[in-house]
């Protein structure tokens, strides 16, 4: 099984940017975690970030071709990238959409998601530990 963990903006400054909704875990401690977790699930995994828009549309028209999950934590642009949407629209294989914090708690602009009508689940507000959550839910369900 491979599974593509995407990164949106900002999310590289994790562990720096507001560490009282984000915590003190930074990406690089995230995504070794998680490597560690897919060689215990013998997944393959593969990590991105990227603060570009574009770059995460072709990163997920790639995954078309031979990765059967996607976990994205597509930061700010969940709530407005009309462009992502229609990428994962395209996809055939398991979403997840990711968020560290609940935004169902947060700015009204962030309960806007353009993600979820095209995910399979989301999985929100348990903090850093939501990528295991993600990936475990897709390894193993």
């Amino acid at each position: 099984m491979r599974i593509l963990i995407l990164n949106g903006p900002n999310l590289n400054l994790l562990g720096l940017r507001e560490p009282h909704i984000y915590g003190h875990t930074t990406l690089a401690d995230i995504r070794e975690e998680c490597h560690r977790v897919a060689g215990d699930l013998d997944v393959q995994l593969d990590f991105r970030q990227s603060n570009h828009e574009g770059e995460l549309v072709t990163w997920i028209q790639q995954a078309r071709n031979g990765t059967d999950a996607i976990i994205l934590n597509a930061g700010a642009y969940t709530h407005t990238s009309i462009a992502i949407h229609d990428a994962l629209k395209a996809y055939d294989g398991r979403i997840i959409e990711l968020h560290v914090s609940n935004p169902q708690r947060r700015e009204a602009f962030r309960q806007v998601s353009y993600i979820a009508p095209v995910a399979d689940a989301v999985i929100a507000g348990f903090g850093t530990d939501g990528y295991i959550s993600a990936l475990r839910a897709i390894a193993e369900g």
